[in-house]
């Protein structure tokens, strides 16, 4: 007889379990699959050797790679050193004041630390998930030539305006391994979007990790006084039964338990929160102790004033708020199932900058 497996007994399986403290970590309650599945308990017992309220992973997942700390506020390659930020992006003023902003991006297989000693067999742009966040000015053109180095056919799609023959969607816009392509397009229209791969299927190339963030600011704004967060919300399905075993914002499971995000009492903070999670219908952020005004997809101008916001995979939203005490205020999926299993953060406030 074939044994059925909930994800808790296959994290037990795994060792995974034992890197998560206590239960009501990143252990979800047993759902097994199939006719004959036992009930849940519901009682409130507490698990042997501990009071279950351990609120991440044991250990740090190493930042050599990826580190989630620097991605949250990194675009255009801005965390590079010049030389190498050179050799996948240049800008070129336009005589119109606009900018060519160009762009190296390749496809890579790779495996990734997706929690402490857990790691993915991930197929990446540019050797992360997500992919580096793209950032551009309304009207810019972009230029971003994609190599595929990966093992399978890859494409990117961008959400916005563009020709169809940039779309990076249909049978013969699949980019071989060991091929180029060049997306060439203007910037347009204003708000959060996001890329990813859509060569089929189309499922396999999101949930292994082909996707990333684009950003177009409208042109002739001020420079904002405020801090910017790029949070994408996504799942690893790691023995491929096509249903997550991790959730993360930023892909590592609860980086920001260990590694709260530092914010500022008093600045305005934006987040662009982007929902990529595969084999879930929905995914969700909440913020303890404060609301938000959230623009749902990143382009609506009349915000909805919340705490607590749910996106379908795909759909985005831009977070502002502004934090009026010090302190640790926690953030995570308000599906508590994908909350213990990894999606779970703290913002730390600080006190108001000098030069605010």
């Amino acid at each position: 007889m074939t044994p059925v497996f909930s994800r808790r007994s296959w994290l037990h399986a795994t060792g995974l379990a034992s890197l998560l403290g206590t239960a009501g970590t990143l252990v979800r309650s047993a759902r097994l699959r199939g006719a004959g599945a036992p009930a849940e308990h519901d009682g409130h017992r507490a698990p042997a050797g501990g009071h279950g309220h351990g609120l991440g992973t044991v250990g740090r997942v190493s930042a050599t790679a990826f580190d989630p700390a620097v991605f949250v506020r990194s675009w255009n390659f801005n965390e590079l050193p010049p030389p190498d930020r050179e050799r996948v992006y240049r800008e070129t003023p336009r005589s119109d004041g606009t900018l060519l902003r160009e762009y190296n991006i390749f496809a890579v297989d790779r495996e990734i630390e997706i929690a402490p000693g857990v790691f993915y067999p991930a197929w990446t742009y540019n050797g992360q998930v997500p992919g580096p966040t793209i950032r551009a000015t309304e009207g810019d053109r972009l230029k971003v030539t994609f190599i595929n180095q990966g093992s399978h056919p890859h494409t990117i799609h961008f959400h916005g305006w563009h020709p169809p023959d940039m779309d990076g969607s249909l049978p013969h816009q699949q980019v071989m391994p060991g091929a180029t392509f060049v997306y060439e397009f203007d910037a347009d229209p204003v708000g959060l979007h996001l890329y990813h791969c859509h060569a089929v299927p189309l499922r396999r190339h999101i949930h292994k990790g082909l996707y990333g963030v684009f950003i177009i600011d409208p042109r002739g704004e001020p420079p904002a006084m405020r801090d910017d967060l790029i949070m994408v919300m996504n799942g690893f399905d790691t023995n491929f039964d096509n249903e997550n075993e991790v959730y993360a914002v930023n892909s590592v499971a609860n980086a920001y338990m260990v590694d709260p995000i530092p914010v500022t009492v008093g600045r305005p903070v934006r987040i662009y929160l982007v929902n990529i999670t595969e084999f879930d219908l929905i995914n969700s952020f909440h913020l303890h102790g404060m609301f938000f005004d959230a623009r749902r997809t990143g382009t609506a101008r009349a915000p909805e004033v919340t705490d607590t916001i749910m996106l379908c995979q795909g759909e985005r939203a831009i977070l502002d708020t502004t934090f009026r005490y010090p302190g640790d205020f926690m953030f995570h999926a308000h599906q508590s199932e994908f909350a213990e299993l990894g999606w779970m953060g703290l913002f730390r406030a600080g006190g108001m900058r000098r030069d605010t």
